[in-house]
Order: structure tokens, then sequence, then C-alpha cells
């Protein structure tokens, strides 16, 4: 049951992802969600989060990779889905051939080797409150514009006021969850001294 619920949300995170970056959105909410929608952070965030569900870490790396692949079936169905203007019948076809390309390859790849990494270190983080998970996801939020505007894509997408905007949230979350580690390391090595 446990599967079929990360299944269930990797899924529907790749699919509002997607659905971020699309014309029906930035028409309403603005050019913004398209840099949102761009972001690399959340899809490394999301197994950690997974791996953190679980006690053993073989279970927390099968989920961290089941999370990751419903995520990337998601995107991929809904950029081919109805909502994109796609008729039914090109679903499966054209999901398998954007799937395929050279590009989606790398994501894939990328995403079937982050995907358990991050997944072990949220298990360690339940488990043994490890630094290192901490520490990676910490990086992924506050570097990632960083990151972007070394190799010249911080700005694409959304203009540059949404995007400044967007990257300043991002690097603010990863500030706020840095906090809540060292906070929670913190605390917990409080308790166990005084007990």
């Amino acid at each position: 049951m446990a599967f079929v619920m990360a299944i269930v949300l990797g899924f529907m995170f790749g699919a509002i992802d997607q659905y971020l970056g699309t014309v029906h959105v930035t028409s309403r909410l603005g050019w913004w969600t398209i840099t949102v929608s761009g972001m690399s952070a959340p899809w490394l965030i999301l197994p950690f989060l997974a791996g953190m569900t679980q006690q053993r870490a073989k279970r927390a790396v099968a989920f961290g990779t089941v999370v990751v692949l419903s995520a990337l079936a998601g995107y991929f169905a809904m950029s081919n889905s109805v909502f994109e203007s796609v008729p039914v019948a090109n679903l499966w076809p054209r999901t398998v051939r954007m799937a395929t390309t050279d590009a989606n390859l790398l994501w894939i790849v990328g995403g079937l080797v982050t995907g358990p990494i991050y997944a072990y270190f949220g298990h360690r983080w339940r488990v043994a409150r490890s630094w290192v998970g901490a520490a990676l996801v910490t990086a992924a939020l506050c570097f990632e514009p960083l990151a972007r505007a070394v190799v010249g894509t911080a700005f694409v997408g959304g203009g540059l006021n949404g995007s400044r905007t967007v990257w300043a949230t991002e690097v603010t979350i990863g500030v706020v969850a840095a906090a809540v580690f060292v906070w929670m390391l913190v605390t917990e090595r409080r308790a166990v001294r005084r007990s």
C-alpha cells in the first residue's frame, strides 16, 4: 500500500510540476510559474522526503526510485495530455517518444541516480540524524540559483523579475530548512546528554 501511495504522490508531483509551466497557468498567475516548474531542488527533496518515511535503507532507496520514476511519468503524461491539447489517442505514443529523446533520457538517468541517493539520506536523517542529508537538501535549495547562473539558465523562463523572486524564495526556504535541521540536531543531542 505504501508503494502505491508513493506512485500516486510521485505521479501527481510530476504532473503538477509540468502543469505549472504551461500557458494555461502562466496566463493566469504570471511567467514566474515557468521558473518554479523548471526548478531542480524539489525533484531532489521529493525522494529525500520519501526516504524519511522508511526505517530500512533498502526500502528507502526503493521508495526514492519509485517516487522519482512516478514523478517523471506524471510529468511526461501531463505534457502529452488533453490539458496540453493532445488527443487521448496520442498520449501513449507521444509520451514514449518524449521519454526516449536524448535530453529527457538525461533527466531519467539523473533521477535514477539522485533519487535513490537522496532517499537513502532521507532515511539516514530519520534513523540517525545524519547531517549529510540535511546538507544535501540545504545545498540543493541554496545553491541552485548560483549553479544555474554559472550555466547560464538562471533567468530562463519568467523573465528577470519573476525568476529573481523565485530564486530568492528558494534560497530563503533553504536557509530556513538549514536552521530547522540545525535546531533539530542540537535539540536531539541535548536530549541525549540529559538522559
